[in-house]
């Protein structure tokens, strides 16, 4: 269980403060286990943690949502008539952000306070997303993403990256059609919700902010920063002495940088499910700011809280998470400066394990509660309670979290099932217009989806919900 939010001493806050709370001998630095802070074995006083970069794309990831939320009412307005390629260009300022260029700008992320960071610059520089891709780091991936990607099937579709940009380009063409009163209609024929919805039910929007969080967020901190199959990487990254001038060694600074895709707060164990769920941002310390990198719960930290909160039988992803991704990180903190051992090496793997599992589990938790939801929809359909939107919205959210799983080498959900499970959810939902006799093959289609990641990752089968995607997550 979680405590209730605290306001915590903002030197307590190492995440991006210098100064560390001490015991009163000056001897022995004071580790908090409700805390992501810890102080360099290099430079006495200053704290060893960076992890700027991960949130500042959390960050881009996040922004983007926002634009994309924001382009049918340009649109609608009259204050905007798209020309072919404005939108994929628009898309790319987040997706190959270049820091020379847009650094200074002002980011659009909305907290309950005043942002402690208002530009781009002030979280980080020089970072993008495609850069971080899955299958486009020069080294670390366990598959070669242009020949083994997966799960979602369109021509030019090969790797992580080209899927992106395919996305792009459809709300770019899309964009140009509603501009010019070509508006696609629903199978009830009414107009679509948003220029990001297609007339198959396929919400561009959720799609790319979900598959992003797996493609760059989960694939980052799984394959490369936590995993541990290449020399001087990742987990074994040298941790003998610090990285050059920094306060910490390459293998702390990778495991931060593992957490800070994981997008917790410093202060996560103090929050509440329902805290971390509905206003993922606070002014902890008190200092009338909202600090990006240390007071805000990003992606996945906050999907781990909701799935925590609405299931029927309880589970603690949170907990179970941030205890591994804490603890492998003290085990670091107490080490620094000398070579882990077998036994401490393999401690660190059971960390990993302990976080990656979790973490992991909360996403596919939350493919069974989309799952669910599209179940609901289907059901409400030729009633008043349907809406085209929000079930183009949750079969999107659905698929674009599902994709995720492929990216982590140590999954429990096999290649095998994996590509079972993108069979069964298939390329776009099955709406009204098709036959009962669809509709029926389809929702016996998503039931065994659902049951097919409650083996895989050992859901106590209360969470799965009924046929009509009740009484569950």
């Amino acid at each position: 269980m979680k405590l209730r939010l605290a306001i915590v001493p903002l030197a307590m806050l190492v995440g991006c403060n210098p100064d560390l709370t001490v015991d009163d001998t000056g001897d022995e630095h004071l580790v908090d286990d409700t805390l992501y802070a810890f102080e360099s074995a290099f430079e006495p006083g200053t704290s060893s943690v960076s992890y700027s970069g991960q949130i500042f794309r959390q960050l881009l990831i996040a922004d983007m949502k926002t634009h994309l939320g924001g382009m049918t009412n340009r649109i609608d307005q009259g204050s905007w008539y798209p020309v072919a390629g404005e939108v994929e260009a628009e898309l790319g300022f987040y997706y190959d952000f270049n820091s020379d260029a847009y650094g200074s700008l002002e980011h659009a992320y909305a907290t309950s306070g005043v942002p402690l960071q208002l530009t781009y610059d002030d979280v980080s520089s020089g970072k993008d997303l495609v850069g971080k891709t899955a299958g486009n780091d020069e080294t670390g991936q366990h598959e070669d993403w242009s020949t083994e990607f997966v799960g979602w099937e369109a021509e030019g579709v090969t790797t992580p990256e080209s899927l992106v940009r395919h996305w792009f380009a459809i709300i770019d063409a899309q964009a140009v059609d509603w501009a010019n009163g070509d508006v696609p209609l629903s199978p009830s024929g009414n107009p679509v919700p948003a220029v990001y919805v297609d007339a198959q039910g396929r919400d561009y929007r959720q799609l790319t902010q979900k598959f992003l969080s797996g493609a760059v967020a989960f694939s980052q901190a799984a394959d490369d920063y936590l995993d541990d199959d290449i020399a001087g990487k990742g987990l074994n990254s040298p941790h003998d002495a610090a990285d050059e001038d920094a306060p910490y060694t390459p293998l702390e600074h990778a495991w931060d940088e593992g957490f800070g895709y994981f997008g917790a707060a410093a202060t996560y164990p103090q929050w509440t499910d329902g805290e971390i769920a509905e206003s993922p941002h606070a002014d902890i310390d008190g200092d009338g700011f909202v600090d990006l990198l240390s007071e805000v719960n990003w992606g996945h930290s906050q999907n781990a809280a909701k799935r925590d909160l609405g299931a029927v039988v309880a589970t603690d992803f949170t907990a179970a998470a941030w205890g591994g991704l804490h603890a492998g990180r003290s085990l670091l903190a107490e080490t620094a400066g000398s070579p882990l051992t077998d036994d401490q090496f393999a401690q660190l793997q059971a960390h990993r394990d302990q976080a990656l599992g979790a973490w992991e589990a909360a996403i596919a938790a939350t493919v069974v509660h989309y799952i669910n939801d599209v179940l609901a929809d289907m059901g409400a359909m030729d009633t008043d309670d349907y809406d085209f939107g929000d079930h183009a919205k949750h079969w999107s959210e659905l698929k674009g979290f599902a994709l995720c799983f492929q990216f982590n080498p140590r999954s429990p959900l096999s290649h095998t099932d994996f590509v079972e499970l993108h069979d069964l959810i298939g390329q776009a939902p099955v709406l009204a217009d098709a036959d009962a006799d669809t509709l029926d093959a389809y929702a016996t289609d998503l039931v065994e989806a659902r049951a097919l990641l409650g083996q895989a990752y050992g859901f106590d089968s209360e969470n799965l919900g009924d046929e009509h995607g009740e009484n569950g997550w």
